[in-house]
């Protein structure tokens, strides 16, 4: 299975992925893990990155695009299948994910689209905590701490991130909104989006991505067999 995710901030793409890979045993492919492996590693694309991250500057999509090239072309798991998760962001980067899958022979088999309204990403941004040691997450009502305001894992202090407050989360969804139509726009128009409810509780979000699963794989097993 071939698949690149897509939804908003908030719509629990995280675990879906996680989902997805223990589901299909693929490799889970986040561009953000990527950058900073590179920047662990202090690669000479590392340096690169740590330099731009430093100035508050964005990475390019030139560099991500060359890590994910070369994640592509080199990692045997790839043959397993693959979940691209932050990637792609742009209509070129997609254009370009298209061109380098071709050349390996792995292409795309669907994007998967988690559609989230915005009063449901609200609930779950606004509510979220976050462990300042071990990056642990909570929320006050779908996954409250033991003790308030204290780690299950580690009981280190709990906080809240700063951007997770209602005006930034309704910019962040409109960018997200605008960068993100046409890449949907491109995927539909090659036939490949296929939409999930990001609304649904964790369970209900897990049925309808194995009955896709399985819809998927049983057609692509027919259309081998034709």
């Amino acid at each position: 299975m071939r698949i690149v995710l897509l939804g908003p901030p908030g719509a629990g793409k995280g675990s879906l992925a996680a989902l997805i890979k223990e589901r299909t045993g693929i490799v889970h492919i986040s561009t953000g893990d990527m950058l900073r492996e590179e920047m662990k590693k202090s690669s000479q694309i590392g340096l690169q990155i740590k330099a731009l991250v430093a100035k508050g500057a964005l990475v390019s999509d030139e560099i991500v695009t060359r890590l994910v090239e070369y994640k592509v072309t080199h990692d045997p798991q790839m043959a397993k299948g693959y979940l691209f998760d932050g990637f792609p962001r742009t209509t070129q980067q997609a254009q370009d994910l298209d061109r380098i899958l071709a050349k390996v022979g792995k292409p795309l088999d669907f994007a998967l689209f988690m559609e989230t309204n915005v009063e449901m990403i609200l609930s779950r941004l606004m509510g979220r905590w976050v462990c300042r040691q071990c990056g642990a997450l909570f929320h006050i009502k779908n996954r409250p701490p033991k003790k308030p305001g204290v780690c299950d894992v580690c009981g280190t202090e709990l906080y809240q991130r700063s951007d997770d407050n209602k005006g930034i989360i309704r910019k962040r969804i409109q960018v997200y909104e605008i960068s993100t139509k046409p890449i949907i726009d491109y995927y539909e128009a090659q036939g490949k989006l296929r939409r999930i409810s990001g609304d649904k509780e964790t369970v209900d979000v897990h049925d309808d991505l194995v009955k896709m699963i399985n819809e998927e794989s049983y057609q692509n097993q027919k259309s081998s067999g034709s």
